[in-house]
């Protein structure tokens, strides 16, 4: 891997150059230290491919603040972002949108950026006078096109009625983002350093989008952590999404996705931190490549396995401990166990269960019903729930339940006293519908009653309803990341 090099001083150079400035991480990830460096000119050709649109400045050294420096700043983080994912991921991959992957820099005025199966969109906003764009940033930008390529690998988890499987999306934008990060020898070197070799602790690495979280916070001061976005060092424990309260602020876990995402995204940072340790006795940045190159494994491996069931972070948990058996003869079985077991994800008796025996035979048996079936590739099924409660009237609503065939029999943990008795898909899905219709996160478009509808007209939607026959289908059209 070319090797970065600090710039200090800023300037445009007058002729085209093979090296570009870049963000090494997130814009305000040193506060006023921070310093673009000089990385190669990064090509979007891959295998899976990208595509900035509108037209291509020469490659230069631009001046912080031109369109022209936060072009290549971004098409830098998408370069290192897909390179990441193209070596790991199976070689018959696809962008859902074909292809390519269309990528829209500045899309408009908003703090917000997205994933909705057309491409990637970020936008700019003003803050306390501070112009922030959110494809500046590249943990942005790699957690957005993390989305994506959960997208590719797993197309099912997209319509999913279910918060676990929603959240489990943002947390993958995240987890992406911080494993991109690491293919910068100069950042694993800084973090090593800063940390003293000790992963698990507040770091510019953990920390995440700290310029769009300043920039929201100008706005509703509660919506994001304190110097970030989300930070993925946090002590939050799992608890069933359907006992938590829809939304509230980011002191508090709730229902709402990105929210709920940080209790896997803390498990897997706790995880990569174990991982990057039991390397050798003093481990040093290659250690840290090693390191997330292997979670990187794990993931891609473990997440194609998982059944989409209503407590879909256990499933996932138990699959990577499954695809560590594997892939890597148990090196990383402990941290892992720990990590997730620490968090709720895992409850005790789900760990304990997970024996060699246990696994081997497991996978053997879902890899020979997988052959035949295909049920963890198949669709989603598809259940009709009463939506009079919505203001739709007396028309059904369809949607796609988190409802697939257990691979291995493993729960999360409970607050109280043991594993927790993870709930049926249609319960799972209508605690789902219902947390979406009271966030106003639903473009009913049209379809509420004029009387009972409930329309809530200034939020942004993540979803539509879509008329089928004499029932409406509800359908995700976005992955968003930024403030209503």
């Amino acid at each position: 891997m070319a090797r970065t090099k600090r710039v200090t001083r800023v300037k445009a150079r007058a002729t085209t150059t093979s090296t570009i400035l870049a963000w090494e991480d997130d814009p305000l990830s040193l506060r006023d230290k921070t310093q673009p460096i000089e990385r190669p000119v990064p090509a979007l050709t891959l295998r899976l491919q990208l595509k900035i649109r509108g037209p291509e400045s020469t490659p230069q050294h631009y001046s912080l603040g031109t369109s022209e420096f936060r072009h290549w700043t971004a098409a830098e983080a998408l370069r290192r972002g897909a390179d990441l994912w193209t070596a790991l991921l199976p070689a018959n991959t696809r962008w859902f949108t074909g292809k390519s992957l269309p990528v829209t820099l500045d899309a408009g005025e908003d703090f917000n950026a997205f994933y909705d199966r057309k491409g990637l969109s970020f936008f700019h906003g003003t803050a306390a006078g501070v112009a922030v764009f959110s494809g500046e940033s590249p943990d942005v930008v790699c957690h957005e096109l993390g989305h994506a390529v959960l997208d590719a690998l797993r197309p099912q988890l997209w319509d999913a009625a279910s918060d676990e499987v929603a959240a489990f999306h943002e947390s993958f934008g995240d987890m992406s983002a911080i494993l991109s990060g690491l293919q910068l020898e100069s950042l694993r070197k800084a973090v090593v350093s800063d940390t003293h070799g000790k992963l698990y602790r507040s770091s510019r690495l953990s920390r995440l989008a700290e310029q769009l979280g300043w920039a929201i916070r100008q706005i509703q001061p509660d919506a994001a952590e304190m110097d970030c976005l989300r930070n993925a060092v946090n002590s939050l424990f799992y608890q069933d999404p359907q006992t938590l309260p829809p939304d509230g602020p980011a002191s508090r876990l709730t229902s709402e996705p990105h929210s709920f995402s940080r209790v896997f995204t803390g498990g897997f940072f706790e995880a990569l931190a174990g991982m990057f340790r039991i390397q050798r006795s003093a481990p040093n940045a290659d250690d840290l490549a090693v390191a997330a190159r292997d979670m990187g494994k794990l993931l891609v491996t473990g997440i194609a396995a998982a059944p989409v069931v209503p407590d879909y972070y256990s499933q996932v948990a138990a699959q990577l401990i499954a695809a560590d058996d594997l892939l890597f003869k148990r090196k990383y079985r402990d941290v892992l166990k720990g990590a997730f077991v620490r968090r709720g994800i895992l409850s005790l008796e789900a760990a304990a269960g997970l024996s060699p025996s246990t696994v081997g035979a497991t996978r053997s048996m879902v890899a020979a019903r997988d052959r035949s079936v295909g049920t963890v590739t198949a669709a989603l099924p598809r259940m009709h729930f009463s939506a009079n409660h919505l203001g739709l009237g007396r028309r059904d609503l369809v949607v796609a339940v988190p409802a697939q065939p257990r691979s291995l029999h493993v729960s999360s943990a409970a607050i109280d006293l043991g594993p927790a008795q993870p709930p049926a898909g249609e319960k799972a899905a209508l605690s789902f519908i219902n947390d979406l219709f009271r966030r106003g996160r639903v473009d009913t478009a049209g379809h509420a009653d004029p009387e009972s509808g409930l329309v809530h007209p200034f939020i942004r939607k993540t979803h539509e309803l879509v008329a089928e026959d004499d029932h409406v289908g509800l359908r995700r059209h976005t992955f968003d990341c930024g403030l209503d």
